[in-house]
């Protein structure tokens, strides 16, 4: 299982050099897929969309000079026969997933069939998440402005055993100072990574190694 557990894409070159270590090659030898289904959950969702391909909007994620790029959206995976979109899924060295609103990633990645997928494909592929992206793997509820997981194997993947916190810090979030999301971390029974838009999480094989150029914390429960 290779996950590069991202706040805010690949944000800076150990980031980057992470993401080609897991690879195992370089990105322009990679074949990616966007998973933009998080985005529509927020306001003004498809311009967000087409920034983020574009590479016009935040840091870069699907405009890194992938081999190939091609997009996977959710909600249109129920009416479509699983043979027309499987074979582009197996055959992606990358799945890469966006942020936005978590409870609509999680429902769609439960109701188009991929989270079933995902534990065989983890063992050949990198997932690599961005903010909404990584929070959904995690076991537990995690927060950030009006962004929440409530507890429950339902409302997350439940593929790491620790919570996510992203953006800390950011001036957009101004509540996701540290020091409100260690309050946060304190009341669940879990660790919870904190962490700035310079900082990844990189699990291998259930070790977990932090990538960062920024800030970040981790926060144990007493």
């Amino acid at each position: 299982m290779r996950l590069l557990l991202t706040s805010a894409g690949i944000s800076n070159p150990s980031i980057f050099a992470a993401l080609e270590e897991m690879l195992g090659k370089p990105v322009s030898e990679a074949n990616a897929l966007f998973v933009p289904t998080a985005i529509y959950g927020i306001p003004n969702g498809g311009d967000i969309v087409r920034r983020v391909i574009c590479g016009q909007l935040g840091d870069p994620f699907c405009d890194l000079g992938w081999k190939t790029l091609g997009l996977l959206e959710l909600t249109a995976l129920p009416s479509i026969k699983k043979e027309v979109w499987l074979p582009a899924l197996e055959q992606a060295d990358a799945l890469l997933v966006g942020g936005g609103d978590c409870q609509y990633l999680t429902y769609w990645m439960h109701h188009s069939g991929l989270a079933g997928l995902l534990p065989s494909l983890l063992e050949r592929m990198v997932y690599v998440g961005l903010s909404a992206g990584s929070m959904i793997m995690t076991s537990y509820g995690t927060t950030y402005g009006n962004h929440t997981l409530p507890p429950g194997s339902d409302k997350s993947l439940g593929i790491v055993d620790f919570a996510i916190h992203p953006h800390m810090n950011y001036e957009s979030f101004p509540d996701n100072t540290r020091t409100n999301l260690e309050k946060l971390a304190a009341s669940l029974p879990m660790p919870s990574y904190l962490v700035d838009d310079q900082t990844a999480i990189k699990v291998t094989d259930g070790v977990v190694e932090v990538v960062s150029e920024g800030e970040w914390v981790l926060y144990t429960p007493e």
